[in-house]
């Protein structure tokens, strides 16, 4: 039994990351039909998710994972622990009598709900009674008829998620109507196409990361380009006297530093760096998305039967959202650097060889399944092996990104 899940980000009003609603190929309901609380389901949860791994993908943010009414009067929450985990309670739940104790136990037992597409109906005031989270779309209803349900006496303790916010602008309108939480993709869009110049500075490090990713990389040549920027320099020799990597003697000339820690390590070292100093101004999770992004590439590239540009995919993951970093448009950044037509025509022209890779990593982030199954195909890999390919980009991420 496969189990593929994806992750949406769930900011609080400061922009940090709060959670994490899981999204499930199927949803969950098709790997549990018909499930009671008298059937062997521990064993089939452990056997897929729990082995599997939440905090994988999560990290040590809450998960918010949808529950069908079934599930939820067949106790399956009670599987995920209290204390990570926010009930998602669908909207086409029936608030009657067995979901209203089920959801009072759950409670009770310290979980916290969520009513996801919420919209008043005359029999959810139960539930709403019962609710933390109240999840809105704020495109499927009126300014009026949102803030009637914020302004209501009875919401006045729950807290309030605007969800599919796709750009600043709608983040910035939810932000004024008063919700708490926001869901969706906006970090990874320019805030506003201003022009501004890249730095001298961060086109060092795009150069940098760019020349390690040769596969004929020169470590003379590197050391050369490291030791132009002090405070690159500066790190790279602080990671080399880590205590993780210290090898009893202390290392201090750059050169040897890259000897000692390698390619690989050097350019995950420049790309979190060119990242941290470039995102300036925007969530920690655009910086964070990228790094998934880029080892979720790389994972496909060593997945993959027949692609001829493997050593170009991590670039392609990391560069995807250099626009949102940047906020010029894709166009002009590549003009400004020497990257490869692969990824240009990618980025740029939404074409090419490295697109079907790219399209990939886009559509498994939403959970769209079918594109995913489909861009799979094109680029020759076995389906079964990429939510592990995620789960390992998440959770390098995760260890990586500080």
């Amino acid at each position: 039994m496969d189990l593929y899940i994806a992750r949406q980000p769930i900011f609080d009003r400061g922009k940090g990351v709060v959670g994490y609603e899981l999204l499930f190929r199927d949803s969950l309901v098709n790997y549990f039909p018909r499930v009671d609380r008298d059937t062997a389901t521990t064993k089939v949860l452990s056997g897929s998710f729990f082995s599997f791994g939440m905090e994988r993908i999560t990290g040590e943010k809450k998960a918010f994972i949808n529950f069908t009414q079934n599930l939820l009067t067949s106790e399956i929450p009670y599987m995920f622990p209290a204390e990570s985990t926010v009930i998602e309670i669908l909207e086409e739940v029936r608030a009657v009598p067995s979901v209203i104790e089920a959801c009072r136990k759950l409670s009770l037992a310290g979980y916290a709900l969520a009513l996801d597409d919420y919209f008043p109906k005359n029999n959810m005031q139960a539930l709403v009674k019962l609710a933390n989270i109240i999840k809105i779309d704020i495109q499927a209803m009126t300014v009026e008829e949102i803030n009637k349900i914020m302004l209501d006496p009875a919401s006045r303790k729950i807290k309030f998620l605007s969800e599919k916010i796709e750009t600043y602008e709608e983040l910035k309108k939810a932000m004024d109507m008063g919700f708490d939480y926001f869901q969706g993709f906006f970090f990874s869009k320019p805030e506003i196409i201003k022009g501004r110049d890249i730095s001298a500075s961060a086109m060092h490090l795009l150069n940098l990361v760019i020349a390690v990713s040769k596969p004929d990389a020169d470590m003379n040549e590197l050391a050369e380009i490291v030791e132009r920027e002090v405070s690159l320099s500066y790190k790279l020799l602080r990671y080399a006297n880590s205590a993780s990597l210290r090898r009893g003697v202390k290392i201090s000339s750059v050169k040897n530093a890259l000897m000692l820690i390698g390619l690989n390590e050097l350019k995950r070292l420049v790309s979190l760096i060119l990242l941290s100093k470039t995102a300036v101004n925007k969530p920690d999770e655009l910086i964070k998305s990228s790094c998934v992004k880029a080892r979720f590439c790389e994972g496909l590239a060593q997945a993959s039967t027949s692609s001829a540009i493997k050593q170009e995919l991590f670039l392609l993951g990391l560069f995807a959202r250099l626009d949102a970093i940047l906020d010029q448009p894709m166009r002009a950044i590549m003009e400004q650097i020497p990257i490869s037509k692969n990824i240009s025509a990618a980025l740029v022209n939404g074409e090419g060889e490295a697109l079907p890779y790219l399209r990939l990593s886009d559509c498994y982030e939403k959970g769209d399944w079918d594109n995913v199954k489909k861009y799979a195909s094109q680029v020759s890999i076995n389906e079964d092996e990429l939510p592990n390919i995620y789960a390992d980009a998440c959770q390098w991420a995760n260890e990586f990104v500080i």
